[in-house]
């Protein structure tokens, strides 16, 4: 389904964010009445699988397989945790569905207690959205109030589950699911070593899914609609709708809700989405899914906006955020704020990321002080490609992701900057 949808985001504007009866009046609840009454736990399962929902934190991960695999795990207690530690530059669309729609997020987080015979549900929320946390737990006291948490939910003998909130600190790495985790515990926020993998060795040790705000959020539309139906609303590779993040220099900034396939173009210079730039000067690139993901170009925007056509051409959805940059802005500027960004965010555990990320830092800093030289390019991909084949996470494994994107397709930015007389000579 291509162009402008409105289904995770279908009450946002018709009800309190937090009220129980609006939302069950708008169609709330009843996919987990329909999951818990109607379905067996494996209908469910195939159900998420039928959806081809792509987790939707960044790692674009299979949903379904990943219940799956939880589900042929053997263990007690399982724990659900949801990551809503939203702090990719240019992403803000959790937010929307925290804020407008928080039962929306709790009800899929129910499901999946449910699925998994969970006791105790966790969101770990970003530091930064204090207020968001005051409306998500007005609406986690109201469900409670309502049964839809605590003792023998809906009257079903045995099924006790609940959900807490875990404020963040502000730390960047702690959006990658370990360090959450490890957060949550009251630790250092840094990545652990995999294997063993959450599913099986998560939180406190124990069996552990975790998704994304946005995933939790997709998953009543899969149980109420069916899994071909939420499919439908993409493509067959990736289904269901998404939300996606306008902002730089478009002229229509904001969240969008789009139907999987939408093209990339009319996102970018439709009215109905970007409309170009807010300057009206043309686009010289856009950057995907975040600080981590990679920097496309004019010439690669005419595709579908969905997991596999971006992947064909370099591009990926991550994150969701579309940063758009007009032709006024320095690709070698744009990528010296980037690696700021990281050195700023390294955890410190592992020391190609700690120390690389400076020297990268340091690098593309001669090139805009007038000291570059021969072979600074080559040292500065060599640098970058290290990194990434040893650090210990996703952060330092994706550094050099947008900077490979400028050096592949606009080189001469930074060939311009090269001091000609090398300095050993």
């Amino acid at each position: 389904m291509e162009g402008k949808v409105s289904v995770l985001l279908k009450r946002v504007g018709k009800m309190e964010p937090a009220n129980v009866e609006e939302y069950k009046s708008l169609g709330g609840f009843e996919a987990l009445e329909k999951a818990v009454k109607k379905m067996t736990k494996q209908e469910i399962l195939d159900e998420v699988d039928k959806g081809v929902l792509l987790g939707r934190g960044g790692a674009a991960y299979p949903a379904g397989r990943k219940w799956k695999q939880m589900m042929a795990i053997e263990g007690d207690p399982k724990y659900i945790v949801c990551n809503g530690d939203e702090g990719e530059p240019g992403t803000f669309k959790d937010r929307e569905l925290l804020s407008k729609t928080p039962l929306s997020v709790i009800e899929g987080m129910i499901i999946a207690g449910y699925v998994f015979s969970a006791k105790k549900g966790v969101i770990y929320i970003r530091g930064e959205y204090r207020e968001i946390q005051k409306t998500f737990q007005v609406a986690l006291d109201n469900a409670r109030k309502a049964g839809y948490l605590g003792e023998n939910i809906m009257g079903v003998e045995g099924f006790n589950y609940d959900i807490v909130i875990v404020s963040g600190a502000g730390a960047y790495v702690c959006g990658e699911n370990s360090a959450l985790l490890n957060s949550i515990e009251g630790k250092s926020g840094r990545p652990r070593v995999k294997p063993p993998h959450l599913a099986e060795v998560g939180l406190y040790s124990k069996p552990t899914l975790v998704n994304n705000v946005e995933s939790f959020a997709s998953i009543p539309v899969i149980i109420a609609e069916g899994g071909d139906a939420f499919r439908n609303y993409g493509v067959e590779t990736s289904g269901g709708t998404k939300l996606i993040c306008l902002s730089g220099h478009a002229k229509n900034k904001g969240v969008y809700e789009i139907g999987l396939g939408t093209s990339l173009y009319d996102i970018l210079y439709s009215e109905e989405f970007g409309g170009g730039t807010a300057s009206g000067r043309p686009i010289k690139f856009v950057h995907f899914g975040g600080q981590s993901g990679p920097i496309g170009f004019p010439e690669q925007f005419n595709v579908p906006y969905d997991h596999t056509s971006l992947k064909n051409v370099g591009l990926s959805v991550g994150s969701g955020a579309i940063v758009v940059m007009d032709d006024t802005v320095s690709l070698v500027e744009y990528c010296k704020k980037v690696i700021e960004f990281f050195v700023h965010e390294s955890c410190g555990k592992c020391n190609p990321c700690r120390i690389g990320s400076e020297r990268m830092l340091d690098l593309l800093n001669k090139f805009l002080d007038g000291t570059a030289v021969e072979g600074d390019i080559e040292r500065l991909e060599e640098l970058g490609n290290m990194i990434k084949l040893t650090a210990a996470c996703g952060l330092g494994q994706t550094i050099n992701t947008a900077l490979n994107c400028c050096l592949k397709h606009s080189r001469y930015e930074f060939e311009a900057l090269i001091k000609k007389n090398d300095v050993w000579e």
